[in-house]
């Protein structure tokens, strides 16, 4: 398999390239400029709607398109979406055209569960099929994405796979995993001991594996897979885990969810409460049954390799 993917300094996009190579395929790597260890990567400055990819896919079989704009503070929410349209939509397609004319056979787009929406509705998880169009800007653009590239698969023949991942975590995670990870370890009680709610969550290497899997897979074409640890947990139980691969007693107070949400409103921090105490569950079935896949690392060994990974580098 001789492969290009984008976005390969970032999160994910990285971790691909390590598997593809430990799997012995080729890889182009794209960066936005030449780094050291990357010595056969090719440099694009930046990927929007009028980037060259001229000889870019000579030898490619399959494009993973891991880059993306994503949430910049700030901004108001014209200016947002006019710059995520530049890079996630117009800059994809543009990107997949270049592909499929040069001969590409397969485009394996990583859009995002933002696309379905912010929260599910309870024991209602996500589907690949869509009840509303996405709202948020950052959502909007990757789902006029997928509506193009679904349209450009039916005009040119490229195969089009399109994955969308919920929050993804492992060695090296940013953000509220971070900071819930950090606060953990300085052994803060936190108010979060009663929350019932239901989340799901993709280990970094269970998303790669299934990135990959999509590359080669003879059905994966045409299809729209979302992606999990296939085992949703609350964000109390999140923290346990957490705390139990750290070695460490919960230090968690059963507050309820209600006086959590009745407080981030006294606040005007309901976004707050929302990731807290919201549901997002997607539904994986047909990612298992279609391709006959399932997560290759637990849930817990997830956490416990991502706590690992935190405690050798604080």
């Amino acid at each position: 398999m001789n492969m290009l993917v984008t976005g390969s300094t970032g999160f994910v996009g990285s971790r691909i390239v390590e598997l593809a190579k430990e799997r012995d395929w080729a890889v182009i790597p794209v960066v936005r400029k030449q780094i050291e260890p990357l010595t056969n990567s090719l440099v694009i400055p930046s990927i929007d709607a009028s980037t060259d990819w001229s000889g870019a896919f000579e030898g490619v079989d399959c494009v993973v398109h891991c880059a993306a704009r994503v949430h910049q503070m700030n901004e108001t929410e014209q200016d947002a979406l006019i710059a995520y349209r530049d890079i996630n939509t117009l800059g994809t397609l543009n990107l997949a055209k270049q592909a499929a004319e040069a001969g590409v056979k397969r485009f394996v787009f990583v859009s995002s569960i933002k696309v379905n929406g912010e929260l599910s509705e309870p024991n209602l998880p996500f589907e690949p099929n869509l009840k509303n169009t996405p709202q948020d800007p950052y959502g909007l653009s990757k789902y006029e994405a997928e509506v193009d590239l679904a349209k450009l698969s039916k005009e040119t023949g490229l195969e089009v796979v399109i994955i969308r991942p919920p929050l993804v975590y492992g060695p090296g995670v940013k953000a509220n995993l971070l900071s819930m990870m950090r606060l953990i370890d300085k052994g803060i009680p936190l108010p979060f001991g009663a929350i019932k709610n239901q989340r799901s969550l993709v280990y970094l290497d269970n998303l790669s594996n299934l990135i990959l899997t999509c590359c080669e897979h003879p059905s994966a074409p045409g299809y729209t897979f979302l992606a999990s640890d296939d085992q949703d947990v609350s964000t109390t139980q999140l923290m346990q885990t957490i705390a139990h691969a750290m070695g460490k007693s919960p230090r968690l107070i059963p507050i309820p969810m209600s006086w959590i949400q009745a407080g981030s409103s006294v606040l005007n921090k309901q976004h707050i409460a929302q990731r807290i105490c919201g549901n997002l569950q997607v539904e994986i079935g047909l990612t298992k049954d279609i391709l006959g896949w399932k997560p290759p690392v637990s849930f817990e060994q997830g956490i416990k390799i991502t706590v690992e990974a935190y405690l050798k580098s604080h």
